[in-house]
């Protein structure tokens, strides 16, 4: 069982880093294998809306997105760590996951593996940066995983994280919680029945303008 770890921080040792260290080292401990790939020193542009993934299965712009692609296919889970600009999460981070979710919509199926949202931030605007990276999972039947607080760590530096004893604790309880669901699900998808099943047979558009 493996989970993918996506830091969306240009600072690879930074705060975030320091809460995704947190959530890492306790789903070790409970036999979750994670691999953390680095999004926020990268080069990323947005999604053109070309639909170039629809016809060939990848992105048009063969970069991080597209080598992510297949860790995420076979990951059980998926965290993505943030720090907050104005009250949002990383402009490279969120441009990653608009390509990578969409450009995977008919290759990767997303059911039921479990996601989590990680964000850092000096002071406030972390809840809405929080909730902004959750509506990636919503969409995609993939569980979101809670924890004992909002996934937030506080610091302008990762030895102020270090002080913030709560938000260490929050992504210790976090990585407990992940490593339970997926091991559930994992027992599920071997059971009777399996997975939920998903309709995919309508698409509202309202071409008519009814």
């Amino acid at each position: 069982m493996k989970v993918l770890v996506v830091n969306g921080s240009p600072h690879i040792n930074g705060c975030t880093a320091r809460g995704l260290e947190e959530v890492e080292k306790t789903l070790n401990e409970n036999g979750i294998e994670t691999e953390r790939i680095n999004v926020g020193n990268k080069d990323v542009r947005g999604c053109i809306a070309c639909n170039y993934c629809s016809a060939h299965g990848k992105c048009v712009f063969n970069d991080i997105v597209n080598e992510t692609a297949p860790k995420l296919a076979e990951a059980d889970g998926l965290i993505v760590g943030t720090p907050v600009y104005y009250a949002g999460s990383n402009g490279q981070l969120h441009a990653f996951l608009d390509r990578l979710f969409y450009s995977t919509s008919s290759t990767i199926d997303k059911t039921m593996k479990v996601g989590a949202t990680v964000v850092s931030s000096r002071r406030a605007g972390s809840t809405s940066a929080f909730a902004d990276l959750n509506m990636f999972f919503t969409m995609n039947s993939m569980p979101i995983v809670s924890s004992t607080y909002w996934n937030e760590v506080h610091g302008f530096t990762a030895a102020d994280v270090e002080k913030d004893l709560e938000g260490l604790q929050t992504m210790r309880n976090l990585g407990k919680n992940m490593a339970f669901l997926i091991k559930g699900i994992a027992a599920q998808r071997t059971a009777e029945g399996g997975l939920p099943k998903q309709e995919h047979d309508f698409f509202t558009s309202f071409p008519d303008n009814r």
